[in-house]
């Protein structure tokens, strides 16, 4: 039995050993499941609450006896956080296993609503931007900074996309 390469982006071939001795090719589905809005918003919330007490990604990765990779995939939503990991990092985070489900529908079938605070947070250079803005203490110079950015998102927002006018 050979593979089906015609679709190979789909499936892959796989040699299974049989308990004869014989090679058997088995074609398998790949099937990339996209992380679950509640998966993405426990993370989102997961690293707001990391973020507002100063913990980086390493030290609770090393609180929790993970990587600081593995820590990046919980907040992306790319891996589901199991109820005990949860426990654990509530505990390491300081707040109750509650505070991650926070702004989350409670009818099934609605999405999370839309939160600019956890979106904000997925950026990568939103850490930076946070921690070095909380340093300002002249309450002219944030505000400076705060339309400084309201000005480029703005700017941006009028730019022409892709060769259009």
């Amino acid at each position: 039995m050979g593979c089906n390469h015609k679709n190979r982006n789909d499936k892959f071939c796989v040699a299974i050993a049989s308990r004869y001795g014989e090679d058997v090719q088995a074609e398998t589905a790949v099937h990339k499941k996209s992380p679950s809005p509640v998966d993405q918003h426990v993370g989102r919330r997961i690293r707001m609450r990391r973020m507002m007490i100063g913990l980086s990604q390493e030290k609770l990765g090393a609180a929790l006896g993970l990587t600081f990779q593995q820590v990046q995939k919980y907040e992306k939503g790319s891996n589901r956080v199991g109820a005990s990991r949860l426990l654990e990092i509530a505990g390491v985070l300081g707040v109750g296993v509650e505070y991650f489900y926070e702004g989350l529908p409670q009818v099934a079938g609605d999405t999370p609503r839309h939160e600019p605070i956890l979106e904000f947070l997925t950026i990568p250079e939103s850490e930076r931007l946070v921690r070095n803005f909380v340093r300002l203490k002249d309450e002219v110079a944030r505000r400076k900074v705060t339309d400084l950015v309201e000005w480029l998102a703005g700017a941006a927002r009028s730019e022409p996309r892709d060769g259009q006018p």
